[in-house]
């Protein structure tokens, strides 16, 4: 990571004057004096004087050229907590809107952060809400993160890696929702560094020893690519090297599981022009003299995230046949990607102006964000539920689709008709009876895909179907459809409650009438908190909370005692040293037959195929295929060794890829070894943390070896590589295993 600047007082001062008029400069000079006062006697953690860090946040800020009020705010962030001075000090020195800024952030920081995920929960809702008053307290406190990750390494590992995770799960996504990318990018390499130490310092030396090569090709390109643009005769043209941030190659090789050597695209080139047609001109330009990379061409310049990103996207064969990825932007779209809603304050005065139109919408796009997170504190049941929606509808990745008159929705990824037909209106929502996508009848599950034509199809006599539950993937369309139910009679809400605890019991293997007894009700109902088995009954009818879940609570004694019995077994043959032990665990699941079909081949139709059971490629896997004689089309993870031994033997290999994720099967085999001390009960714990993250276990075979260490071999169903590493995770993290590894056969 480059190294950071360390602002001097006077030379934050001498940025504020580049900016502000002369008297808002001097305001800015007078919170910087009373600072100094006040923090004159105190220091950091790592010794060095206080005022440095109000000092760096408010040098953060005033380079995103944020307004006087905010820069005054940065100054005096920590008065207030760590000061004799007090709110009623800041607001007669400096007027209430600084007082109310620096009030917010003084509260998010008095939050007494613990481990537990509801105390969390509620900690990081009370940041979002003080956020949503007035959208330059979380810009405060972004840059008051940022300088302290920047100087984390002064505090005790456990707080740093605590910090470090905080950071990457909501502060650095908050930068994002912004699109204030100078801070978000930091903020993840920052956060890294101090989480997985040794991947960052990996892949940060494996990035200096090609340094070298890497500036030879940028700068090759940027010469080609001049020459080809000179035609164009455009002024005001910028084209520069961008180097990819270490925190996006480390999830580049995590989620494709590709290695440091398979990661091409380390470099990417910018291209900075004045208007809008300029940037396609260019765009024709690019893709005449390099051939673009099917499917690596985005338009978010037509379409623009979330957060106001603006900018084409491309990916060509560039020098020497290597990939390249190109970025194309105006200058004012690149002031907004770098600085996103912070822009505002440094456009502010162009009143008028086309650049002042653009600006009006990036504020547009922050306030949705804000009516966002409003709407989902009014929906949420507790602290949990609410961060459960900010993640989900908020943060998550998104989809732009149409309505057949033009009108752009954006929705959460992975959403469906009735997420959109909800997002329009209630009311529409309520009616919806099916949707139509580019013409086509498609069932309420379909999930929405960026540039589809969507007609939702309404009726006046239709009522929602409880089943719509499990089709809605936004938390706005869920409390929607909790909220019609939940007015119904309530009669009829116990009545379908009791329906849907009985269809989870069967599904379970359960006689519902042996389990559905009023003792196991009232029990069941207390430790869930409701007044009466009858409001829990109620609460599964309208959709409150979940049958499978209540299900699983009336019935934990018995499959625990289930469980114990058969573990037990089990534990005590691995105990004995030498001695191995198996159990194929048929009930449970069998391999889905058409797993294979979610394959797509590239330009050939009806051909058989089926997956290697050499080396299991589940969804997220990349793979490649061979035609055999007479048996199709055999599908194997890139890298396995009939891959490469069919392509010396000359078989023809084809390109494969998996059919869209939402649409596949839930159960891909995967085989994981797991190594550990021999200990009591560490069979017990690893099938109750696979237990609980998939429900398709095909075997388990462990046995203990002489230097008291224990293998235990499982097979498993997973939907995708995504599911199978947080499978891995959650068992390395298990006491005494010291490793989880993928097997092939």
């Amino acid at each position: 990571m480059a190294k950071t600047k360390i602002y001097s007082g006077p030379e934050v001062i001498d940025m504020v004057n580049s900016y502000m008029s002369e008297t808002d400069a001097l305001k800015v000079k007078e919170a910087y004096d009373w600072a100094t006062e006040l923090h004159c006697e105190q220091v950091r953690k790592s010794g060095e004087p206080y005022i440095i860090h109000p000092i760096q946040v408010a040098g953060i800020l005033a380079e995103l050229k944020m307004d006087t009020a905010t820069v005054i705010s940065g100054y005096l962030h920590d008065v207030v907590e760590d000061t004799t001075a007090e709110l009623v000090d800041v607001e007669h020195k400096f007027g209430p809107i600084i007082a109310g800024i620096i009030d917010g952030v003084t509260k998010i920081s008095k939050i007494q952060y613990q481990s537990s995920q509801e105390q969390l929960a509620e900690n990081h809702r009370k940041l979002l809400l003080a956020m949503s008053k007035d959208i330059r307290v979380i810009i405060v406190k972004l840059a008051d993160r940022l300088h302290n990750m920047r100087t984390l390494s002064a505090l005790r590992q456990e707080k740093q890696r605590r910090i470090a995770n905080e950071t990457l799960e909501i502060y650095a996504p908050l930068a994002d929702r912004l699109g204030i990318s100078t801070i978000k990018w930091e903020l993840e390499d920052l956060s890294l560094s101090y989480l997985e130490p040794e991947k960052y310092h990996s892949i940060a030396s494996q990035m200096n020893m090609k340094r070298d090569e890497r500036i030879q090709y940028v700068e090759t390109a940027v010469v080609e690519i001049k020459e080809a643009i000179q035609g164009l005769e455009l002024s005001n043209v910028d084209v520069y090297g961008r180097p990819k941030h270490i925190y996006s190659i480390y999830r580049k090789m995590t989620d494709k599981h590709k290695a440091f050597e398979e990661i091409y695209d380390l470099s990417a080139v910018r291209i900075l022009t004045d208007t809008i047609p300029d940037t396609y001109a260019v765009l024709g330009a690019i893709h005449s003299k390099w051939m673009p990379l099917p499917g690596r061409f985005k338009d978010y310049i037509a379409l623009p995230k979330a957060n106001g990103y603006q900018s084409l996207h491309t990916s060509v064969v560039g020098p020497g046949g290597r990939p390249l990825e190109v970025q194309i932007r105006t200058h004012h779209m690149h002031e907004v990607a770098e600085f996103g809603v912070a822009a505002h304050w440094a456009y502010k005065k162009n009143k008028g102006s086309n650049k002042e139109a653009k600006v009006n919408d990036q504020n547009e796009q922050t306030l949705n964000v804000i009516q966002g997170i409003l709407e989902l504190q009014e929906d949420a049941k507790n602290a949990e539920d609410f961060m459960d929606g900010v993640q989900g509808d908020l943060f998550s990745d998104r989809v732009y689709a149409f309505t057949p008159k033009g009108d752009v929705f954006e929705l959460a990824k992975g959403a469906g008709p009735l997420d959109m037909a909800f997002s329009i209106h209630t009311n529409v929502g309520i009616k919806t009876i099916g949707a139509k996508i580019n013409g086509r009848i498609v069932p309420l599950d379909y999930k929405i895909k960026t540039g589809d034509i969507i007609e939702i199809i309404t009726s006046s006599t239709a009522k929602p179907s409880r089943d719509w539950l499990d089709l809605v993937s936004t938390r706005r369309a869920r409390n929607k459809i909790k909220q019609y139910f939940k007015q119904l009679n309530r009669n009829d809400n116990i009545e379908a409650g009791k329906d849907l605890l009985t269809r989870s019991l069967h599904e379970m293997g359960f006689e519902a009438n042996e389990i559905l007894v009023t003792e196991k009700l009232v029990k069941t109902s207390e430790v869930l908190h409701y007044n009466s088995y009858e409001d829990m009954l109620a609460a599964i009818g309208y959709g409150d909370v979940a049958a499978p879940g209540v299900a699983n609570k009336l019935t934990e004694d018995i499959r625990e005692a289930q469980e114990a019995a058969k573990t037990a077994e089990l534990q005590r043959e691995m105990l004995e040293e030498g001695h191995e032990i198996k159990r194929v665990e048929t009930a449970l699941t069998q391999r889905q037959k058409s797993s294979a079909d979610d394959i797509v081949i590239a330009g050939v139709d009806n051909l058989l195929v089926r997956l290697g059971r050499c080396c299991t490629p589940v969804p997220g896997d990349q793979v490649k295929g061979y035609i055999t004689k007479g048996r199709g089309i055999s599908v194997h993870r890139v890298g396995c060794p009939n891959i490469r031994a069919a392509e010396n033997q000359g078989q023809r290999l084809v390109d494969v890829e998996w059919e869209d994720e939402n649409g596949l099967k839930p159960n891909y085999d995967a085989d994981l070894t797991v190594h550990g001390e021999n200990r009591n009960g560490l069979l017990n714990d690893v099938l109750r943390s696979i237990n609980t993250r998939t429900k398709y276990v095909n075997s388990v075979n462990g046995h203990a070896t002489k230097n008291g260490m224990a293998q235990v071999s499982l097979s498993i169903g997973v939907k995708n590589t995504e599911q199978l590493t947080a499978i891995m995770d959650a068992l390395n993290n298990l006491p005494a295993v010291y490793d989880v590894e993928r097997t092939f056969h």
